[in-house]
């Protein structure tokens, strides 16, 4: 199951004045400003904190913590620690795995227009995991997380295209949405956006482009390119 990485939301104005007037503030006395600002209350504070409790950037790796500090904050409507939430929920990480309770708390972040929520909604609707499968839905959100720049739905909705699952199969159509979140550095889109280069498939066959993008995609750790690329090799040898 593949869902977007956590997210940060902005810091609010106090957080932003203190780390932006200090220079090369290091993470533990960032996370102390988050700590200062979480216990009033502030469900940016608490979301941001939570994240460091997470990744263990400037306190202590805590999965226990940082799923409190989500849950404070998605109590507050705070759309970036719902879906932050949910993907613990989704992953089950340090916690149950409930993909049901996931599936609500992307939806409440979703319906505030946040992409990474929509995102991750549309894959649950898209695998039928704690929702009912519907590739309509699935296309609708990816649309919606798409339309706003959202690299990781860029590549899910041009998946769909590329496939024809719930749209009109649309070869060229999945390539521009390949290409836009390949442009935003996206590995699987790369590798995507390769794929269609190399059979010519939306786009004019260039096997010159497409392993340029196999390469890209692979020096980010996308396995698949990684053996693309040395099969290709084999090939040429």
């Amino acid at each position: 199951m593949r869902l977007i990485k956590v997210i940060a939301g902005g810091a609010m104005v106090v957080l932003l004045v203190i780390l932006l007037t200090r220079p090369h503030p290091s993470a533990r006395k960032a996370a102390e400003f988050y700590q200062k600002a979480a216990d009033q209350a502030n469900a940016v504070a608490q979301n941001n904190l939570g994240l460091r409790y997470e990744t263990g950037e400037g306190v202590p790796k805590d999965l226990g913590k940082a799923t409190e500090l989500y849950q404070k904050a998605a109590d507050q409507g705070y759309a970036v620690a719902q879906n932050n939430l949910g993907l613990r929920y989704a992953t089950g990480q340090g916690m149950p795995k409930d993909l049901g309770k996931a599936a609500e708390l992307f939806q409440k972040a979703a319906d505030q227009g946040n992409a990474g929520a929509q995102n991750n909604l549309g894959w649950l609707h898209e695998t039928g995991e704690g929702v009912s499968k519907d590739l309509g839905k699935a296309t609708e959100l990816f649309q919606k997380a798409a339309d706003q720049g959202y690299a990781d739905a860029q590549n899910n909705l041009g998946r769909l295209y590329a496939t024809g699952q719930g749209v009109s199969k649309d070869s060229g159509k999945a390539a521009e949405l390949f290409q836009k979140a390949a442009d935003q550095g996206n590995a699987v889109a790369q590798r995507n956006l390769g794929l269609l280069y190399a059979t010519g498939q939306g786009v004019p066959k260039d096997s010159g482009k497409a392993v340029e993008l196999f390469q890209k995609a692979a020096d980010q750790g996308d396995q698949f390119a990684t053996t693309i690329l040395k099969r290709l090799s084999g090939e040429n040898d």
